[in-house]
This record gives C-alpha cells, sequence and structure tokens, in this order.
C-alpha cells in the first residue's frame, strides 16, 4: 500500500504540544503537536544527532510553579488583548477544565495530578495526569504555551515545505492541548486528541520577511475491540463539527488521520481514524479559530457516551492480552513514527509530557496473530483496512 504522506505530522500521539502536534491538504506542510507535531520516519536519526539538534534549540527550562498563572503568554503580547495567541490560550485552558471534569466524573474515583510551571522568557504549561483510577489506568490532558527558536533543523521538523526555509534560527510561537486517554477496560477504546496554533516570526538573517501562521489538530478513537455503535457515533461527532464549517473537512481530514497513523513496519492502522488535519492557514483565521474550538469542545460529547457504556463490561484475561497487544502498537507507532514526539525530543521539551501519553502496561508476543473470524481478527483487519463508518 502506498505510504501515508511525507508531510504528515501529528500532534498527536505525544502529549508534548509542539510542535504542537500538528495538523490543508495532506500534500501541504504539515506540522505536529506532540502539540502533536517531515519526519515521519526516524531513519538516521541518531542519538548523537538528537543531542546535538537539542544542545541547539533555544528553549529555555522550564520551572515548576505552585499556582496556575492567568496567562501564560508574554506581556509584550498582551494577556487578553483579543489577539488570536491569546483567544487560543483562553480556549485550551477552558478545554483542559472541562475535559478534566468530564473524566473524573466518569472515574468516580481517580483525581488528576497537576503541575504547572513556566519558563523565564514567556510561556509554560499545565500537565494533568489522572492514573491507576477506577475507569482509567492513565489519563493525560496538558496545555503548552512555548516560545523558542528552532534550528534549521528542527525547522523542517516542524514544516514539511521548507521551500520559503532560510538560513538561521527561526522564532516561533506555539500553543495547544494535547490527550491521550488509556482506559482500563479492554472493551474501552483509547482516546487521542490535539489542538494546536503555531506561528514563526521572520529569521533574524531575513527581517522583514512575513510572520507566517497555522492551527493544527485532531481526534481519534484506538479501541481493541469494534463495536460498530460506538465507532459510528464517534465518526459522527466528528463529521458534525466538521460540517459546520465546510462539508469537505470530514472526508478529507478523515483519510488524512487514516494516512497518519499508519504503522509502516507493520502495514496497519494505529486504530478506527478520526480526523486530522495539519499546517491549516489557507482559510480565514477567525474561521479556522473557530473550527479548532469546535472540534476541541467535541471531544466530550464523542468520548464520554461510549466509555460510560463500556467501563463496566465483564471482560476475561484473554480480553485483557489483547488489549495489551494493542497498546504496544500504540507506543510503536509514537516512538517511531509521530512527528510531536520527535520535535519535543529535538526541541528539549518537557520529557514527563511528550512521553505521557503511554500507557502505564503494555504487551508484545512473538508472531502473534488472532484467529480468523475472531473479535480480535476483526479489530486488526478494520486497522489493515479502513473503511468509511458513516
Amino acid at each position: 500500500m502506498p505510504p501515508p504522506p511525507t508531510s504528515a505530522l501529528s500532534s498527536s500521539s505525544s502529549l508534548y504540544l509542539f510542535p504542537l502536534s500538528s495538523y490543508s491538504s495532506p500534500k501541504k506542510t504539515q506540522l505536529g503537536f506532540c502539540p502533536s507535531f517531515p519526519f515521519t520516519r526516524l531513519t538516521n536519526f541518531t542519538p548523537s544527532r538528537r543531542l546535538m539538534t537539542c544542545s541547539a534549540v533555544s528553549i529555555e527550562k522550564e520551572t515548576l510553579i505552585s499556582h496556575r498563572p492567568h496567562s501564560f503568554l508574554r506581556e509584550t503580547d498582551g494577556l487578553d488583548d483579543g489577539s488570536v495567541r491569546s483567544r487560543f490560550q483562553h480556549m485550551i485552558m477552558e478545554v483542559q477544565d472541562s475535559v478534566c471534569g468530564a473524566l473524573e466524573a466518569v472515574d468516580g474515583a481517580g483525581k488528576f495530578k497537576e503541575d504547572a510551571w513556566t519558563r523565564p522568557g514567556g510561556g509554560g504549561g499545565i500537565s494533568r495526569v489522572l492514573q491507576d483510577g477506577d475507569v482509567f489506568e492513565k489519563a493525560g490532558v496538558n496545555i503548552s504555551v512555548v516560545y523558542g527558536v528552532m534550528p534549521p533543523e528542527a525547522y523542517r521538523v516542524a514544516k514539511a515545505n521548507v521551500t520559503d526555509q532560510k538560513p538561521g534560527p527561526v522564532p516561533f510561537f506555539a500553543a495547544g492541548i494535547s490527550s491521550v486517554l488509556h482506559p482500563k477496560n479492554p472493551f474501552a477504546p483509547t482516546l487521542h486528541f490535539n489542538y494546536r496554533y503555531f506561528e514563526t516570526d521572520a529569521p533574524k538573517d531575513a527581517p522583514g520577511a512575513p510572520r507566517q501562521w497555522w492551527f493544527g489538530g485532531g481526534t481519534d478513537l484506538t479501541p481493541s475491540y469494534i463495536f460498530e455503535e460506538d465507532v459510528k457515533h464517534f465518526h459522527s461527532i466528528q463529521k458534525k463539527a466538521c460540517d459546520k464549517f465546510d462539508p469537505s473537512f470530514y472526508p478529507r481530514f478523515k483519510k488524512w488521520c487514516d494516512d497518519y497513523f499508519y504503522i509502516k513496519h507493520r502495514d496497519e492502522r494505529r486504530g478506527l481514524g478520526g480526523i486530522f488535519f495539519d499546517d491549516l492557514n489557507d482559510y480565514d483565521q477567525e474561521m479556522l479559530l473557530s473550527f479548532a474550538t469546535e472540534c476541541a469542545n467535541s471531544v466530550v460529547p464523542a468520548y464520554v457516551p461510549i466509555v460510560e457504556k463500556r467501563k463496566n463490561t465483564p471482560f476475561t484475561e484473554s480480553h485483557k492480552a489483547w488489549q495489551q497487544l494493542r497498546r504496544g502498537r500504540y507506543i510503536e507507532f509514537n516512538l517511531v513514527y509521530d512527528r510531536g514526539t520527535t520535535f519535543g525530543l529535538k526541541t528539549g521539551g518537557r520529557i514527563e509530557s511528550i512521553l505521557v501519553s503511554l500507557p502505564l502496561t503494555a504487551r508484545w508476543e512473538y508472531d502473534h496473530k488472532p484467529e480468523g473470524g475472531s473479535e480480535e481478527g476483526k479489530l486488526l483487519d478494520a486497522c489493515m483496512n479502513p473503511k468509511e463508518w458513516i
């Protein structure tokens, strides 16, 4: 089968908001936010090169703080000035609160642990993790606002189309929210979502060059077992959000999602898809801000009813073992292909936020193959041959 678009970048799976995972057309530039965030493959990416790259990136070390601030924006940006930066930050903070509140209500016992952090030159973030709850084994919901300077190599990771690249460091701003939710019950699906906004300023050696901006993001579902009514419900909510802005969005971003979350060495997708977009800047900026907000606000109604329905479903040890094998696939994609994870590691991002997307437990078995016609086999077939759910 053909490989996914080389420009595809995720926000995707990593909870580091940069390049803010990032996600117009699959043939255009894409930024992954970890906030996920053209390094769709890590060949030739050796530890020595990683160390050199990280040492060359200018992002200050974070400092943990005891209370979350009203804003992570620099004073020069204005705290509530109506800018896209300000309003996007406000949106992701509100979504973090609403998603965490809904997840705690579903879990019943687990509570999110919060770490807030800032950087001396501006920016910061809030990492929230619920671990070992009654329903969720691990749930992370992170926001990040980051200022920095990217060397040319990191810029190429964030932006697949580099024909406009100038030599020298590139100042950037990125903000986003990213989340991965791993339930305990193998009949309740894993969910990932990430929405981000990214700007680059003119390189120092190219004064007067125009500022570039783009939005990225997506929401995708990764079940271990298929309940068609659940998958149809999830995709219908994604389509409803897209259709409010452009009827071409859902089919376009659904295919993009299927192509992006492709595990090449397994010839299968990570899950059953959703929507994914990156480098989206060929529409009005206000419209895209509203679109990203609508998608982010659709997470709870798309996911929570499914978990409520499946969280107490009886299961066996064999069901749990299959879930652990599928989580192994999740890890393989995140560590081998996800551009957001790559970008986070390259820019010296907060490691706990970058890797919080990984589940507590996973499993690998040598040459494991599910029985033909089994429920496990149906899931694997759907991952290898994406279908239209609605």
